[in-house]
């Protein structure tokens, strides 16, 4: 800061000159003071490890939270953080999801990997907090903050309070967390008033008050002798409010289907409207809690599912294909009473859709790609809760609760020259052609590049019209198909990009983007190999060279992938 001198010329007396000169010293020295005062305030560390922005959403507010409790907080993804940073940090807060079969989210691997290392630093100066979200329906539930949590305290740092594992209904106890653990911080009451600094731009539309929206189309894009349905959407979100990003995703409240309410009231003798009611709009009526699983266990004596609960992989075998009516109807003698049944059942989530159309370019509609979830198993037909809700039960009179998640990641490159390659076979092609509509209404010059594949290319080449348009157009540079089905050997996505590895590679050195949607546990995982085979071929690295160069493109954000 700069100290304030009266000039040598000016027309001041001696006495004038001496008052002023000391006031202005004066003023300078509790300037000093003030600004030591902000530099001063703790800072507090507040890393996250999100997939698709709901971790990334629980951490910005936990800022606006130590924020007015007079905290310093910075705020970081955790792939901007190393090894090294990270043993410089004395206080931490910690907020992940959990991601595939309790593995961390894209964006904690990097970093993770190196807390896990022999050679890491150990943090007895650190403090530390750990915030977990999760699914209580995945056999590994809230694993990434449990690995966090245990690691951080063998390499010496010091917990803060017991870690919180949230389930899908994360906003209370989440905000429990926060309103705990910042306040000690700072040495505070925890009923600091939270004062708006002007940036919470949170919609009045939300999981707990959802948008009514109306749908406008529902369309069958497979051949009506396809082995899969998919199907075009159209919703219309006019007079909402609401506005989207290609990248981000629709969620969607449904209503569980009727007749499977009805044979499930009518297999546990329940009757009446409450109970009908509750069924169809409060509680998840196809895949079983592990508390119903265990209560059904206990009292049907079923030795097969006893002894599945005991083994993660028996059991996943044995729920293959089943839901909560095929339990009931093959332990014919369970009682329950009305609460006792609803006190085991998860309630209804919505289900989080890829939106498959630019909010630039449709800014009252919001487009989706659903494939309809239908398979027999264990004599009855069986239906997707939220896909079979869409295709079937929704009408232009019926009311789609509805509300955005965004993922400011995955997102269409701010710079407009530079190329991307997008990888989405089957429904994974929803969000490509949201940035393919949003790079055309840019106007963006950057090439295009997308690889798509399904089964058969006459049945299931869904948008085939589109995307062929967009070719011609010149918007759509490649398109490089895989069906997996019209020929012997089976060829999928990983295929052609490993036939097109050298052009790939190219477009990679030119700053190009890379993007992936669709299946975690398969296609994701073959692409992530493909995509470092060409790397270390085209590139001429080593193996250890092709992961940093990867590492690298995920550090950038120009590796990214929106998978399920």
């Amino acid at each position: 800061m700069k100290t304030h001198q009266l000039p040598n010329d000016a027309p001041y007396s001696d006495n004038q000159r001496a008052w002023l000169g000391g006031f202005f010293a004066g003023l300078h020295s509790q300037l000093v003071q003030n600004s030591g005062n902000t530099q001063t305030a703790r800072t507090i560390h507040i890393l996250y490890g999100s997939q698709t922005g709901t971790a990334e959403s629980v951490a910005r507010d936990a800022v606006k939270v130590a924020k007015a409790h007079g905290l310093n907080p910075v705020i970081k993804s955790m792939d901007e953080v190393d090894a090294d940073a990270l043993a410089k940090m004395e206080t931490l807060l910690i907020v992940t999801s959990t991601y595939g079969e309790g593995e961390m989210p894209d964006n904690a691997q990097m970093l993770w990997s190196a807390v896990q290392a022999d050679s890491m630093a150990k943090l007895e100066n650190l403090q530390f907090a750990v915030l977990s979200l999760g699914d209580t329906s995945y056999d590994l539930f809230c694993q990434a903050g449990i690995d966090w949590d245990n690691r951080l305290a063998e390499l010496g740092a010091t917990r803060l309070q017991t870690r919180v594992d949230c389930d899908v209904e994360y906003e209370e106890p989440a905000e429990e967390w926060m309103h705990s653990v910042i306040p000690a911080l700072a040495g505070s009451d925890a009923t600091t008033a939270i004062v708006s600094d002007g940036s919470d731009d949170k919609s009045q539309y939300n999981r707990k008050n959802p948008f009514p929206a109306k749908l406008l189309v529902n369309r069958l894009l497979t051949a009506e002798n396809s082995s899969k349905e998919t199907r075009h959407y159209e919703i219309s979100i006019a007079g909402s409010g609401l506005s989207y990003e290609a990248g981000d995703a629709l969620c969607v409240v449904p209503t569980n289907c009727p007749d499977l309410v009805q044979d499930i009231l009518k297999e546990l003798n329940f009757f009446g409207t409450e109970p009908e009611n509750k069924l169809l709009n409060q509680f998840e009526i196809k895949t079983p809690s592990k508390e119903l699983l265990q209560e059904i266990a206990i009292r049907s004596g079923n030795a097969e599912l006893n002894n599945a609960l005991n083994d993660k992989d028996a059991l996943s075998k044995y729920l293959w294909g089943r839901d909560i009516l095929d339990l009931l109807r093959q332990n014919p003698n369970l009682e329950f009473t009305i609460d006792e049944f609803f006190g085991l059942l998860k309630p209804l989530q919505h289900r989080a859709y890829s939106i498959s159309s630019s909010g630039k370019a449709n800014p009252e509609t919001v487009h989706l790609t659903v494939s309809s979830v239908r398979y027999d198993a264990f004599e009855r037909p069986h239906k997707g809760v939220c896909s079979t809700f869409l295709a079937d039960l929704t009408d232009e009179t019926t009311e789609i609760r509805c509300f955005f998640t965004p993922n400011k990641v995955f997102r269409v490159p701010d710079n407009n020259d530079l190329p991307i390659i997008m990888v989405g076979p089957g429904t994974g092609v929803a969000p490509f052609r949201a940035f393919l509509q949003e790079r055309q209404t840019r106007g963006a010059k950057g090439k295009n590049w997308l690889f798509f594949g399904d089964r058969n290319a006459t049945t299931d080449f869904i948008y085939r019209d589109e995307l062929e348009q967009m070719g011609n157009s010149g918007l759509l540079n490649r398109l490089d198909l895989a069906f997996s089905r019209d020929q012997e050997e089976k060829i999928y996505v990983q295929d052609k990009m490993r036939e097109h590895g050298a052009e790939l590679f190219s477009w990679l050195e030119e700053g190009g983007y890379f993007f992936v949607c669709g299946d975690a546990y398969y296609m994701a995982k073959d692409v992530d190999k493909a995509l470092h085979d060409v790397i270390a071929t085209h590139g001429n690295k080593s193996e250890q060279q092709a992961i940093d160069y990867v590492n690298q493109l995920k550090k950038d954000k120009r590796y990214v992938r929106d998978v399920y």
